[in-house]
């Protein structure tokens, strides 16, 4: 969203102001540019509330930097990075991008078997941390393999020239799975099938967080951009077919494509889903920079 234009208008959502001040400010919220997250921003638009937040788009880690910062209020946060963060954040109930099995747009991309890239060249093309260290806990504790492991721009062609395999998340790993890989006789594998057949639990990639301190400033704020989203995702999903297609005008998937593969993602952030981060939690914290028990704190508890 354009600031200029933010700075010119008040919104009825709008909370907290510079001293001085008496205008109220649009409060400021992360969007992944993504099409996994097209459904909980598209329907913004249909309830009237799009105008009363001040958009950030950009990668997931990106925006997961911005918001530790402090440089966002709100925003989607990868799971990693809010595990790491969780004394200063606090996470949106019912709203997050997840998957209950196959997720499609998280793979990794082989040229051999899991089970024989024991050592092997495997590219990490993500921005996500979530992704990246879910796939090295599949590889090291499923399939008891170590490759060797280093990251690179998420373009499949240049990754498999060196590589045995690589991991991919959003529209990359999308375009990758669907259109590149079988052309280059590749094997598609999906982490979250993975983790499903693993665990038997959902898994959750992001989640939505605001700062604890902007919550306890404004929590009139938070609830209301709470409420936009949770509005927001179900008019999307009911509306889905009108979603899919029209995003396919500007998209190299097809509608019927998009439509699959939003109804395929888990938006809601459950007692299900929260089982699967405690789940991720246990076997990666230590590890990872987060206590394997780690407090997951929900808006509202």
């Amino acid at each position: 969203m354009d600031n200029s234009y933010a700075e010119q208008a008040t919104a009825p959502v709008a909370g907290h102001a510079a001293e001085g001040d008496h205008r109220r400010t649009r409060p400021r919220v992360g969007h992944i540019q993504f099409l996994n997250c097209l459904p909980l921003y598209w329907g913004l638009a249909r309830t009237g509330t799009l105008l009363d937040l001040e958009l950030t788009k950009d990668t997931p880690e990106k925006l997961s930097e911005q918001l530790v910062r402090g440089d966002l209020d709100i925003a989607p946060v990868t799971l990693v990075e809010f595990l790491k963060n969780a004394d200063d954040l606090v996470a949106f109930p019912d709203l997050a991008v997840g998957c209950d099995g196959p997720v499609m747009s998280c793979v990794i991309v082989s040229k051999k078997p899991l089970e024989q890239l024991d050592g092997a060249r495997v590219a990490l093309g993500s921005t996500s941390r979530t992704s990246v260290r879910l796939a090295q806990l599949l590889l090291a504790e499923r399939y008891e393999v170590t490759p060797d492991y280093y990251r690179c721009p998420p373009d499949l062609g240049v990754m498999m020239q060196e590589a045995d395999a690589a991991v991919l998340i959003g529209d990359a790993a999308l375009r990758a799975a669907l259109h590149d890989a079988p052309k280059l006789g590749l094997q598609v594998h999906d982490l979250g099938q993975m983790w499903k057949e693993w665990t038997g639990l959902p898994f959750v990639f992001a989640v939505w967080a605001a700062r604890k301190d902007y919550a306890a400033r404004e929590p009139a704020v938070v609830k209301a951009v709470h409420e936009a989203f949770l509005s927001s995702r179900d008019v999307s999903l009911e509306e889905v077919t009108k979603v899919a297609e029209q995003a396919s005008h500007w998209e190299v998937f097809d509608a019927e494509l998009l439509e699959r593969y939003f109804t395929t993602l888990d938006f809601r952030f459950g007692p299900d889903q929260l089982e699967g981060v405690r789940e991720f939690a246990r076997r990666v914290g230590t590890t990872t920079g987060f206590p394997s028990d780690v407090h997951v704190e929900l808006l509202g508890s």
